[in-house]
């Protein structure tokens, strides 16, 4: 299945559209560590994270992994580490995705910059829970509670997210 994101801030999938926000750089072909920006492109959609003590494991064919207090992103370029899920705590630059904010209760890890990795080219880039009022997000794609889990439903492996200029 694909799911579609087009620059102006809508998703698509299966025939449905809905709001999303995305990053305040607005969307980029030459994304970069830092920019901000939305990578324009076609990502694999690789698994979900979920936070147990705040929701059940969502309904989805992903693979699923409950998230701990350890959990960390790196987004550190000159890390080996770099763009990869870590143990916290690490010695280089990384970022918890144990927050105390409800935007990581749902992730899903897309496949950007991860098939190599190449240093500075953006890290994290996930699908995550947006804000009220869709605030722009550091890169990412964030949906509302009640979207991210009927979209949930609906994903699996080999599925693959687009984002358009």
């Amino acid at each position: 299945m694909e799911v579609t994101v087009s620059a102006a801030g809508t998703l698509s999938w299966n025939g449905r559209e809905i709001r999303c926000a995305l990053g305040r750089g607005g969307v980029r072909q030459d994304k970069h560590e830092g920019d901000g920006a939305t990578p324009i492109g076609r990502f694999p959609i690789r698994r979900l994270f979920y936070r147990p003590d705040r929701l059940p494991a969502p309904v989805t064919r992903l693979p699923a992994t409950p998230l701990t207090p350890a959990h960390g992103w790196c987004d550190d370029p000159a890390h080996p580490d770099y763009n990869r899920e870590v143990r916290l705590p690490h010695p280089a630059r990384c970022e918890s995705l144990w927050r105390d904010d409800a935007i990581y209760d749902l992730i899903v890890v897309l496949g950007h910059n991860d098939d190599p990795v190449e240093p500075g080219r953006g890290s994290a880039i996930f699908l995550h829970l947006a804000r009220e009022g869709y605030t722009p997000t550091e890169g990412c794609v964030a949906l509302a509670r009640p979207d991210f889990v009927a979209l949930l439903a609906t994903l699996g492996p080999g599925d693959e997210l687009i984002v358009a200029a």
